[in-house]
């Protein structure tokens, strides 16, 4: 389709730092991307700049030094660790003579490799098309020749005219089968909320052991790598859990500094189990000297979905490899666990997050006593499923049971949701 040199995967890195803007992008972050993206490493150039150049966006001294180490490696692909406007990367791909692209390009075709599920597939192929839409004019030397023919005479639709017609139509299909997606996860969200099921979602900067504690606290066996977005697709698995009921766990696609927009807006129906959670479990890598900065990329991107205000632990990961930590959990002013210190991997200090998942889930706790009628016998076996009942006695006289009850006052609602009786009816006097 577009008439250019091919691509490949021996790659010149190109990273520039700017004075005058603040959050420049991670160099080391840049080349464990390449990495995760497959491409073979031939060479990195460095600099500094006031301001990108409008036409090249580095100087023409810099350029000249990226093609002589195109043309000294034999390169077929030059990648920036900055976002490239379409006329930059069409200016550069004709001095370079090969294919450029830029940090949103490197992360979509990493997720595009990662993605798994139709949803995946879907959500990553949106961002593509969109990405793709403001550059289509690039690819193409014949852009300006017009339809004749049959039915076709007249003013006729230039070939760019009809790649963007296709482009619409095909961005459009994909948002219908996406917003059917949401509406099932809607579904399936108020279907949790009316059986009293709390949902808990992981999030974090990508590679932070998301995956790993998850399947150390459920025992699952998620993929595990030492790679970037190793996690796509985002994984549901559910767990009942003494004093809270059953919880769902969310693992979700790991965020990085300044997220493609186009990929937000892609992954809404995703990042929706987020932003409707009951618990948020943000994870952090103690070990990355860069992650106190990385922790508020991830808040800015939960305040982007609107996930900033729900309740959040932060949970401390990898503490094996810093000397002189140990597991500890650590509390606000009113007393509730924000933070909680453990190794995902070595299974240290998961005790102390499993009860404070319990401690943030399980307010609203009852303890009392329910006299049920021996006809009823079909509530007390709900009771007894749910780990409510801690002590039972049975009254032959009054032919009731009575049972010592202590359980989220959620799971007792949904038990008694669908009884002509409110289950205050049945607390023994």
């Amino acid at each position: 389709m577009f008439e250019r040199p091919e691509g490949g995967d021996i790659a010149v890195l190109v990273h520039i730092d700017f004075a005058k803007q603040h959050n420049n992008e991670d160099l080391t972050e840049f080349k464990t991307l390449a990495i995760s993206a497959g491409v073979y490493i031939v060479g990195t150039i460095t600099g500094s700049r006031d301001a990108p150049d409008s036409k090249y966006f580095i100087g023409t001294g810099k350029l000249e030094e990226v093609r002589l180490e195109v043309k000294g490696h034999k390169a077929n692909v030059v990648i920036f660790n900055h976002g490239l406007s379409p006329s930059q990367a069409r200016n550069l791909e004709k001095i370079l003579e090969c294919r450029v692209i830029d940090r949103t390009g490197l992360i979509l075709d990493i997720f595009a490799a990662r993605a798994k599920t139709f949803e995946g597939k879907l959500q990553v192929e949106l961002a593509q098309l969109n990405y793709m839409a403001t550059r289509l004019v690039r690819g193409w030397t014949h852009l300006e020749r017009q339809k004749g023919g049959i039915g076709l005479r007249g003013p006729g639709e230039t070939q760019l005219e009809t790649d963007r017609r296709l482009l619409r139509g095909r961005i459009e299909h994909i948002n219908n089968k996406l917003d059917k997606v949401r509406q099932q996860r809607s579904q399936n969200r108020q279907a949790r909320h009316k059986a009293a099921i709390s949902t808990v979602s992981f999030v974090g900067y990508t590679n932070a052991g998301k995956s790993t504690l998850f399947n150390q606290l459920l025992g699952e066996h998620v993929f595990v790598a030492d790679k970037l977005f190793a996690t796509l697709d985002p994984t549901l698995r559910g767990m009942y859990i003494p004093d809270v009921g059953k919880v769902i766990f969310a693992d979700t696609v790991g965020f990085i500094r300044h997220l493609p927009h186009d990929l937000v807006e892609a992954f809404k129906a995703t990042l929706e189990e987020t932003a409707n959670a009951d618990l948020l479990l943000l994870v952090i890598d103690l070990s990355d000297p860069e992650y106190q900065a990385k922790l508020d990329q991830v808040k800015l991107v939960l305040e982007q979905i609107e996930a900033d205000k729900l309740p959040i632990i932060e949970v401390y990961n990898k503490i094996d490899k810093i000397n002189g930590f140990t597991p500890k959990v650590e509390y606000n002013d009113e007393g509730i666990i924000t933070k909680v210190w453990l190794s995902a991997s070595d299974n240290i200090g998961l005790d102390l997050l499993k009860k404070s998942i319990v401690e943030r889930l399980s307010k609203g706790i009852i303890q009392l006593k329910f006299k049920i009628p021996f006809t009823r016998g079909d509530l007390r076996s709900k009771l007894f499923s749910i780990g409510a009942v801690s002590f039972e006695e049975m009254i032959e006289e009054q032919q009731i049971w009575v049972l010592a009850i202590r359980a989220p006052i959620l799971e007792i609602q949904r038990i008694f949701a669908h009884e002509d009786q409110s289950w205050q009816d049945y607390i023994l006097d």
